[in-house]
């Protein structure tokens, strides 16, 4: 503990209720509280988050040291009580580092790079879905829409497709349900009652709104368990259609650790990803990113009709390549840069006793470096789904702003740019008016 202590500046701690409370707040602000953290204590420091010690990491440095250099010491991830108890454990995103871990995740990896994930299999895919997205936005055309559903709805049915290899409408009770229980759920996990659920055991029997998180997981499994069931009797073995059949191929293995619960739990887990980032894991999703894209160039017109130069920049060209459109790269990189999704990242945990990085208060200017630029993370725990986010992102917003025109409403007043903190910082719900390009 005193070697400790001379290596890491601790912040003060407060009683403990007092302390959980006062740290929730500050996540409210957590840009500025990790910039006050930094500029207070220097570029390591500690808090406690309700009775567990935390480590504050800032700067590419040290963060490239822990979870690239040192990557096996810092892989693990710090186990949630209340979302442990929702998932029994199971999955592949939330599961601490480990050989069960290590098995799933290159399992992961493999059976997207064979659905072709990063190819023009998984772009065909999502060019698909765009076509829906296009159909509902001309239904609007003149008229305003809150854009939350759409963009839900393209994020949610690409994955569905690899995951089930099938298409939900918009109206769909799957999709409705799927995403109001994720997003309810999440909040609840993230938010102050999670925190109090995993800190007082006394409060856990009480019918406190914690108890909805649990209510909202069995409804969840209630939808996929008969998609699990239909695959199951309609499959034939080694011809997998989808990721579930994949799965249930590895299940048929000797000696495998895949089974049914796992599944279960493994097609919620990557679903989840999709739908509501967790702190970095859910950098792959895009839909928040179409949020903070449209808030800004809401306000940037010159941006926006910039960017609306597709027809020119193309030429008459079908296909469109990254290759093409330097300024539309630029412009996603800084709104990916500037709205900062997930700013904590997604929280590590050691997976054994090592050393931590030397304090510097030093404080680096405002050019910083590619590398520096990390949204979907580093080293083992980067985010699996990466080629996929960037390839969604890109084709998404070119392919929309080539056919509409997003306006902020005349009598809507000024945008509201407070985030809304929970397993990532998101725009407050708004309205957007859609028009044909001309």
């Amino acid at each position: 503990p005193s070697t400790r202590r001379r290596v890491v500046v601790y912040t003060v701690r407060f009683f403990y209720c007092f302390h959980l409370i006062y740290v929730m707040n500050q996540f409210k602000h957590t840009l500025f509280f990790s910039f006050q953290l930094r500029r207070t204590y220097g570029n390591t420091c500690s808090l406690f988050i309700g009775p567990r010690p935390a480590v504050v990491t800032n700067g590419i440095k040290a963060i490239r040291e822990a979870i690239v250099i040192r990557s096996a010491a810092f892989a693990g991830r710090p186990q949630n009580l209340l979302f442990n108890y929702l998932t029994e454990r199971k999955g592949v995103i939330f599961v601490d580092y480990g050989p069960h871990w290590k098995e799933h995740r290159r399992f992961t990896l493999m059976t997207f790079k064979n659905f072709g994930l990063g190819q023009t299999s998984m772009e065909d895919r999502i060019n698909e879905e765009i076509e829906h997205a296009i159909k509902t936005l001309e239904q609007s055309i003149g008229k305003t829409l809150n854009p939350q559903v759409v963009f839900y709805n393209i994020a949610s049915n690409v994955i569905c497709q690899v995951l089930f290899g099938k298409h939900y409408g918009y109206d769909d009770k799957f999709i409705r349900v799927i995403i109001h229980c994720y997003g309810e759920t999440l909040k609840i996990t993230t938010g102050l009652w999670g925190m109090l659920y995993n800190s007082f055991p006394l409060i856990r029997k009480l019918p406190l709104p914690f108890k909805n998180a649990f209510k909202n997981y069995q409804t969840m499994k209630d939808l996929v368990n008969p998609l699990l069931k239909e695959h199951k009797e309609s499959r034939t073995p080694g011809e997998p259609r989808d990721l579930i059949d994949c799965n249930l191929d590895e299940m048929e293995k000797v000696y495998s650790s895949f089974s049914e619960d796992q599944l279960l739990m493994y097609v919620l887990d990557i679903h989840l990803q999709v739908i509501n980032m967790y702190f970095n894991t859910i950098w792959l999703n895009v839909t928040y990113y179409y949020y903070y894209y449209y808030f800004i160039l809401f306000i940037f017109f010159t941006i926006l009709e910039q960017c609306q130069q597709i027809n020119r920049v193309l030429g008459g060209k079908d296909q469109i390549s990254y290759q093409d459109m330097p300024y539309m790269q630029a412009v996603i990189h800084e709104v990916q840069r500037v709205a900062n999704i997930v700013p904590l990242s997604v929280f590590h945990c050691t997976t054994k006793d090592t050393d931590l990085m030397d304090n510097s208060a030093t404080i680096e200017g405002n050019f910083l470096k590619r590398e520096a630029f990390v949204p979907f993370s580093t080293g083992p725990r980067v985010c699996p789904g990466e080629a996929l986010a960037r390839m969604e992102l890109f084709l998404v917003i070119v392919t929309l702003l080539k056919k509409f025109t997003f306006a902020w409403p005349e009598d809507a007043g000024e945008p509201d740019f407070t985030p809304i903190y929970g397993f990532t910082m998101t725009p407050k719900l708004y309205r957007m008016k859609v028009q044909l390009t001309k």
